[in-house]
This record gives C-alpha cells, sequence and structure tokens, in this order.
C-alpha cells in the first residue's frame, strides 16, 4: 500500500510539473505577443511638416549615415543597407525600410523598421554527381567557405530609433528654413518690381506736365 501511495505522489509531481510547465510556454507565447504588437512602440514619429519636405529628410539621413539606398518602385517607401566587419570571420548588416506619408494638415508621419542580420563565413562540402539516371553517383569534390546567416531579428532598441528620428528632424528643420528664406526672397523681390513700375510708368510719358503747359502756350 505504500509502495502505492508513493507512485500516487510521484505521478502528482509529475503531473504538477508538466503543468506548470505548459503554463510557463503558454506565459511564454503570451509575452511574445502582447511584445510584437504594442502602441508603444518606437518605429513610427510624427514631424511638423509636409511631406515632400519631411520625406526629403529621411532620405537625407540615410544617406548621412552611410546607407546604401534601393530603388523602390512605391512613392515615399525607402530601403537602405549599411554593413560593417566587426571579424574576420563575422559581418554584420543593418537594413532599414522607411515609409513617409503627407498627413494633408501640416504634418507627415515615417515609420522605420531596422534588422540587424549577422552572417559567418562557414564551410560547406561540396559534391559532383557522375553517371546517367539510376546509376548515378554523388562523391565529395571538396568544401568551400560561403557567408550563411547565422542570426536576424528586428532592431527594438528604442535609442536607434530615436537617434534616427532626430536626424530626421535636425534636416527637415533645414529644409524649412531654407525655403522659408527662398519665398522671402521671392516676396521682396515682387514687392521691388511693384514699386518700380509706377516710377517707370511715369518716366515713360512723352510730355509731362510741363510740356502739356507750353503746348497750351503756344497755341
Amino acid at each position: 500500500m505504500g509502495g502505492s501511495i508513493a507512485g500516487g505522489v510521484s505521478g502528482l509531481g509529475v503531473a504538477c510539473a508538466c503543468a506548470l510547465l505548459v503554463s510557463g510556454c503558454a506565459t511564454r507565447h503570451k509575452d511574445l505577443a502582447e511584445e510584437s504588437i504594442s502602441p508603444k512602440a518606437p518605429f513610427s514619429k510624427t514631424f511638423t511638416g509636409s511631406g515632400d519636405v519631411v520625406c526629403w529628410s529621411v532620405k537625407r539621413a540615410l544617406l548621412s549615415q552611410g546607407y546604401m539606398l534601393d530603388r523602390s518602385a512605391e512613392s515615399g517607401v525607402l530601403t537602405g543597407t549599411r554593413d560593417y566587419q566587426p571579424t574576420d570571420k563575422l559581418n554584420v548588416s543593418y537594413h532599414l525600410q522607411t515609409t513617409c506619408a503627407d498627413n494633408k494638415d501640416g504634418t507627415s508621419i515615417v515609420f522605420v523598421t531596422a534588422t540587424r542580420e549577422e552572417s559567418q563565413l562557414q564551410k560547406m562540402k561540396q559534391t559532383t554527381s557522375m553517371g546517367i539516371g539510376p546509376a548515378t553517383l554523388t562523391m565529395p569534390s571538396g568544401s568551400a567557405r560561403v557567408l550563411g546567416v547565422i542570426r536576424r531579428e528586428t532592431v527594438k532598441d528604442p535609442s536607434f530609433y530615436t537617434t534616427f528620428f532626430s536626424l530626421v528632424q535636425g534636416y527637415a528643420d533645414q529644409e524649412r528654413l531654407a525655403r522659408a528664406r527662398d519665398r522671402d526672397r521671392d516676396d521682396r523681390g515682387a514687392r521691388t518690381n511693384d514699386d518700380r513700375r509706377p516710377r517707370e510708368a511715369a518716366q515713360d510719358q512723352p510730355n509731362g506736365p510741363s510740356g502739356q503747359t507750353e503746348a497750351r502756350n503756344d497755341q
């Protein structure tokens, strides 16, 4: 009877352990799901300015950090890649995709997603096939070193995106100031032209007021 009790207790312990394990896995899956969708995600920011100003600033920000831009068929979408090699056998790539849209209310929104990818030189076996049909034999023919991806993940560090958005903000401010100066210069030029026209019209008259008086006296 003691053995049956011990066996029952042991079975109950295993069942509890399994239940805790399943519960832990479910909680972990729930945490991952909540992390994937969050209203506090750092991947977007709204800027003051029209779409052409803000979108051009996004492009300047990417180029200023050494990202090689790819052509995109979709308007407002930019993708860029930047590589560096911390060791002889490891290559790290950052891939950024940005989407810029004009909100039509004097502001524009920018979405950014960054992916970090690590690639490492790996030894790969090469084979050679000889024969015809069912009589084909595959034989090793050596090996080669190739660059294979060993890790890929989305960058979630808020400071990374904060720094990028600060660059965009700086270029957007510069662009707005430059356009404001251009508008002021054009307005001053237009006012100068308007003031000059009456004087030029008066100078173009063949006989001024004095000429008209002299003509009446001659009569």
